[in-house]
């Protein structure tokens, strides 16, 4: 668990546009991303000022992109804090493990799109903020 924010990078998703038919990105296992999508799920309706997330993963990788809308993801190694919008659907967030991640700032109508490299696990899943910063003191 020795990554810091830093080590999270904005990664621009393969676009092809056409001013008739719309724009497509694409996201693939192991080409756009630097892991094999395992699980694939979305946060949307979420209540003005409310805020999701608030957790770290000991293994597992994560890719948020603003599928629609926007809203402000910020990471925190223990040490450091880095807050990044997001509000383009090309654009994704890789947050590595070890990562304390918190998503807010909502706007109406927004959707959160988040591909992980592993299956949901408890054991993997860092809940306590607590707790989070004593393993991190540990490293």
């Amino acid at each position: 668990m020795s990554k810091t924010v830093f080590d999270c990078s904005l990664i621009e998703l393969e676009r092809h546009a056409s001013p008739r038919l719309g724009n497509l990105s694409v996201v693939e296992s192991d080409v756009s991303l630097p892991f094999d999508i395992k699980r694939v799920f979305y946060i949307y309706d979420v209540p003005g000022g409310e805020s999701r997330g608030g957790h770290a993963h000991h293994a597992i990788k994560e890719f948020i992109v603003a599928a629609s809308g926007s809203f402000t993801v910020t990471l925190d190694d223990g040490v450091n804090l880095r807050t990044i919008m997001l509000n383009r659907p090309y654009m994704g967030l890789l947050v590595e493990p070890g990562i304390w991640l918190t998503l807010q700032d909502f706007s109406s109508g927004s959707i959160a799109l988040v591909m992980t490299s592993d299956h949901f696990s408890h054991k993997d899943h860092i809940k306590s903020y607590s707790d989070f910063l004593e393993l991190r003191a540990k490293m």
